[in-house]
């Protein structure tokens, strides 16, 4: 990564501690720059915009979102490029080798279930993306931040005192956002896979009891397309890679409206 704007490296540097590397001697994925403006705005509204290659996608960002925005980017250039894999919009974790993959849409409460499932002796591989291999059909790991927003933040501080969250970021595109540390062991077995068998559905209902009910397979596989950035444009290879997580996994709904509900009763049924 380059860029001319020196706080995000202390952010980046709290929230992935001890991974930070040389990039001379590792292989470099995407070239990514985080730069502002050689103008006036750059004094008077100071804004900050991302690069990939020589690529602008967005619009610029003011300076003090320039972390979300490297984080948005970030998840921007892996949709749109990394078509080796199946990309899911998913939760993912890891326990005794098996997967529970986590789908949903924006405001479902995948990530606050994620990052406190991750405090719960499940291994993270990814809050955005569950990468399904097509030749072995397992999840790859992407270990990163995990991103909170607006009342999420509160709600991970008081379930997990001990957790590691950066800055909170206040009224960015997407309300308040912080991000989560991910947990050392997570980054430590990042050349990790594992085998998929759960894939559930979450819902946030505020006040509700956790209700988790199996659902069909081919209902499973609808819903897992949807959640999909390339099921289509990968074609019959991404039919056969879906296909194959289905038959591995039971599947189910699920509607929760507390985080300590929520996890007795993933593990009170899924672990039976």
């Amino acid at each position: 990564m380059e860029t001319d704007y020196a706080p995000i490296v202390g952010t980046l540097t709290d929230l992935y501690p001890d991974t930070l590397v040389d990039c001379q001697a590792e292989i470099i994925d995407y070239e990514i720059r985080l730069v502002r403006p050689r103008s006036v705005r750059r004094w008077v509204r100071p804004y900050i915009r991302f690069g990939l290659e020589d690529l602008f996608p967005f619009d610029p960002y003011p300076v003090d979102h320039a972390f979300p925005l490297l984080e948005w980017g970030l998840n921007w250039s892996i949709a749109t490029s990394g078509h080796h894999n199946l990309m899911l919009h998913s939760g993912a974790l890891e326990r005794d080798g098996h997967a529970r993959l986590l789908p949903a849409v924006p405001g479902s409460g995948k990530s606050t279930l994620v990052a406190a499932l991750a405090h719960r002796r499940w291994r993270l591989l990814s809050d955005e993306f569950g990468l399904v291999g097509p030749n072995t059909g397992q999840i790859l790991p992407l270990p990163r931040a995990v991103a909170l927003k607006n009342a999420s933040i509160n709600v991970i501080r008081q379930f997990a005192p001990d957790t590691h969250l950066g800055p909170v970021f206040p009224k960015t595109r997407k309300g308040d956002v912080a991000h989560m540390r991910p947990p050392g062991e997570s980054l430590r077995r990042q050349q990790e896979a594992a085998e998929p068998r759960w894939v559930v559905f979450p819902r946030y209902c505020a006040g509700h009891e956790p209700i988790l009910q199996p659902i069909t397979k081919s209902l499973a596989f609808t819903r897992l397309a949807y959640n999909s950035f390339n099921y289509r444009l990968l074609g019959a290879t991404g039919f056969r890679t879906l296909a194959g997580v289905i038959r591995r996994c039971d599947c189910y709904g699920f509607e929760y409206g507390n985080l300590e509900g929520a996890i007795a009763t993933l593990e009170q049924t899924l672990f039976r």
